[in-house]
């Protein structure tokens, strides 16, 4: 199979055997990843294999920013990335030729067909998060509640400015759910939004922007919400990640199940391999591992789902995630483009309205 391919080649051409062989004649590689559990990963994959892997964590936008200089200067370090920016990855780095997208053949039809273009490693669930032990079920069943003086300071969630998929969930919702967000507030109100048609995204970000929600890092936004001892919590918006705070630090995150018209997103980090590589088999044989229940376990114990539907949600994940998926927005990847040209003005639409 051509290095730069993006396609699968067909099961019967491929060995894994002979992919683990060619690995182990090439140098070591580097993954690059937005979890610090990458180095974890990377020392289990060298224990297994005997090829030499050494895990960084490293934020989305840097990811893009080194892949990028690194093909420009041609001094890979990068090897593979498992990116967290992936209308970047889209926009940039697979048509500029940067990097590219492998779908395992022996696995691809384990692999959703949207999943593989580019391929999805492993998602990330955000969704609306409450306090269980001062609510008896979560407070709110809409989103547009989020934008009522009742929450006004009382909403944490990421910043838009620093995480940019929040940016681009606000123009996926924008393009392939802005229907059910108007439909939601007449669900509510009783009456129609008053608003331009497909801007109902538009009203409910610029009133959550100015109901003075309170932005923060993920712990920040964990605590905020799921802190024991709290007699007015607030609600949140966070990755399910944090839940595992309810076993190391006694919180009591649950999740807001069943608002309209979703209660969260899901987020892809994209498997993309530098383009420029010396050690073409060991990132391939990376990623492979990546699809593997061994290789992506100890993220998917913080509910995180792997692009391989064959799979199962971790047992001991805490948040019960598995439950509600059909309630989160999917990201459509066909319009990844699309999100990293809007990006921008979705961060300054943001800003003019943000009210502390």
């Amino acid at each position: 199979m051509l290095a730069g391919s993006a396609m699968p080649a067909l099961a019967d051409d491929f060995s894994l055997d002979a992919l683990i062989a060619a690995a182990k004649q090439e140098g070591p590689i580097t993954v690059y990843a937005t979890t610090g559990k990458i180095v974890e990963t990377a020392q289990n994959f060298t224990k297994k294999y005997g090829v030499q892997a050494t895990g960084k964590k490293v934020n989305e936008p840097t990811q893009v920013e080194l892949l990028i200089r690194e093909s420009q200067a041609g001094k890979i370090v990068g090897d593979v990335s498992v990116s967290g920016d992936v209308a970047a990855s889209v926009a940039q780095l697979i048509p500029e030729g940067i990097a590219y997208s492998w779908v395992p053949p022996d696995l691809a039809a384990d692999i959703p067909a949207p999943l593989q273009n580019p391929l999805v490693v492993v998602s990330d669930e955000h969704v609306i998060t409450y306090n269980t032990e001062a609510y008896d079920k979560c407070p709110i069943t809409n989103l547009w509640q989020l934008t009522e003086p009742e929450w006004k300071g009382k909403v944490a969630m990421l910043d838009p400015l620093d995480k940019p998929n929040y940016a681009d969930w606000f123009n996926q919702m924008a393009m392939h759910h802005d229907a059910d967000l108007a439909k939601a507030y007449q669900d509510l109100y009783g009456k129609p939004l008053d608003a331009e048609p497909g801007s109902a995204t538009k009203a409910w970000v610029k009133a959550l922007a100015a109901n003075a929600p309170l932005l923060a890092d993920s712990e920040a936004v964990s605590a905020a919400v799921g802190a024991p001892g709290q007699k007015a919590p607030f609600v949140g918006l966070n990755s399910v990640a944090k839940f595992r705070n309810n076993v190391d630090k006694g919180y009591k995150l649950g999740i807001c199940g069943g608002i309209d018209p979703v209660s969260g997103f899901i987020y892809p980090g994209f498997g993309l391999i530098a383009k420029g590589t010396k050690s073409p088999n060991a990132a391939k044989l990376f990623i492979h591992y990546l699809m593997t229940e061994e290789g992506i376990s100890n993220q998917t114990i913080d509910g995180k789902m792997s692009g391989n539907s064959k799979i199962p949600p971790n047992p001991d994940e805490q948040s019960g995630i598995a439950a509600y998926m059909n309630q989160l927005t999917p990201y459509d990847s066909s319009t990844a483009a699309d999100d990293y040209d809007a990006r921008q003005d979705w961060q300054d639409f943001w800003t003019v309205n943000y009210k502390r």
